[in-house]
C-alpha cells in the first residue's frame, strides 16, 4: 500500500508540475511577469499553506521543532536555498529564455545525475535495469518535446544553461531531502524550504512590486493554478513519495512531468503533435510500467536505508 501511495503521489505531482511549467510560460510571454516575483510570490504563498495543513492535520509541534537543534536546523537552510529555491528558481528561468519543452528536457538530466552520484558513492551498481529506464527516460523526454528534430533545441544560451543547472537543482534537491524527511513530516520541511526561498527571493525582488491592476481574471487564475497546484501540491506529493519509494525511482517517475506539458500544449494551446512525440509518450510510460511492476521491495528497502544513513549533514 505504501509503494502505491508512492506512485500515486509523485505521478499526481508530476502531472501539477508539468501543467504549471505550461501554465507559467503562458503568463511569461502573454502577460509579460517577472521571473523574480513569479519565484517569490509563489514560494511565500505556497510554504505557509503547507505549514497551516500541517498545524491543523498533523504533529504541530514539528513546525518549530525542526528548528531547536542545529544539526536539523542547518540542513533545512541549505534544502531551502540550495534545493528548494535553485529547482524553482533555475527551471523558471530556463522557460523564460527559451521555452517550457527545452526547459524540462534539460531539467530531467536529473535521473542520469542521481544514478553517477549513487555509483560514485558506491551506494548502487549500474544495473542492466538502470540502463533500461534511463534509455526509456530520455528517449521519451527527447522525442516528446523535440519530435525527433535535433533542429527545435535552437535556444539561446542562458536557457540551456539554466536547464542543465535545474537538472543538478533536482538531483540534489531529491537526494538531500532524504535524512531531513526521517525526522520531520514532509509538509515541514518542503513548506520551511519555500519559506526560506521565498524570503531569500524577496531581498532580490520584491513580491508587491507588480502592477496588480493590470493583470486580467484569466491572468490572476493561472497564477492561483502556478502557486497553489503547480508548486504547493506538486512539491509536497513528491517529497511525500520519498517515504515509500527511494531518489531514484521518485525522479524516473517525476519524467511524467514532460508528458503532462506536451499533452497540455496540444489539448489547451491546440498545437499538433508528431508522430516521434507519440512515441516518447509510449517511452514514459514503459518506464513508468517497469518502475510500478518491480517487486523487488527489499532490494529498494535496502538501497533506501543505505541512502539515508550515508546521506548525513554535520
Amino acid at each position: 500500500m505504501n509503494r502505491r501511495k508512492g506512485l500515486f503521489l509523485v505521478i499526481t505531482g508530476a502531472i501539477f508540475w508539468g501543467i504549471g511549467g505550461t501554465v507559467a510560460q503562458k503568463l511569461f510571454h502573454q502577460y509579460a511577469i517577472n521571473v523574480n516575483w513569479l519565484v517569490t510570490i509563489r514560494l511565500l504563498i505556497a510554504g505557509p499553506l503547507l505549514l497551516t495543513i500541517q498545524f491543523f492535520g498533523k504533529d504541530p509541534s514539528q513546525i518549530l521543532g525542526v528548528w531547536k537543534s542545529k544539526r536539523t536546523a542547518v540542513p533545512l537552510i541549505i534544502f531551502g536555498l540550495l534545493g528548494m529555491l535553485a529547482v524553482q528558481y533555475t527551471y523558471m528561468a530556463s522557460i523564460k529564455h527559451g521555452n517550457a519543452a527545452v526547459a524540462t528536457l534539460l531539467q530531467y538530466l536529473a535521473p542520469v545525475m542521481i544514478i553517477i552520484y549513487l555509483i560514485l558513492r558506491k551506494q548502487s551498481v549500474l544495473t542492466r535495469k538502470d540502463l533500461i529506464t534511463v534509455s526509456l527516460a530520455l528517449a521519451g523526454c527527447f522525442f516528446l518535446l523535440t519530435n525527433g528534430s535535433i533542429s527545435q533545441l535552437s535556444v539561446s544560451a542562458l536557457a540551456i544553461v539554466w536547464g542543465i543547472l535545474s537538472g543538478i537543482a533536482l538531483a540534489f534537491y531529491t537526494l538531500y531531502a532524504v535524512p531531513l524527511l526521517k525526522q520531520y513530516d514532509s509538509l515541514v520541511i518542503v513548506g520551511w524550504a519555500m519559506i526560506i526561498g521565498g524570503f531569500a527571493m524577496s531581498l532580490i525582488h520584491s513580491p508587491w512590486q507588480l502592477d496588480y491592476k493590470s493583470l486580467t481574471l484569466e491572468a490572476y487564475l493561472y497564477l492561483i493554478f502556478v502557486i497553489v497546484f503547480g508548486t504547493m501540491i506538486a512539491f509536497w506529493f513528491y517529497i511525500e513519495s520519498l517515504q515509500s519509494l527511494s531518489p531514484k525511482e521518485s525522479s524516473f517517475l517525476g519524467s511524467i512531468e514532460p508528458l503532462a506539458a506536451v499533452l497540455t500544449t496540444v489539448f489547451w494551446l491546440r498545437e499538433s503533435f508528431g508522430i516521434f512525440q507519440w512515441f516518447g509518450t509510449a517511452c514514459i510510460i514503459g518506464m513508468i510500467v517497469l518502475l510500478a511492476l518491480n517487486k523487488d521491495s527489499s532490494s529498494k528497502s535496502t538501497q533506501q536505508s543505505k541512502i539515508k544513513k550515508s546521506l548525513k549533514v554535520s
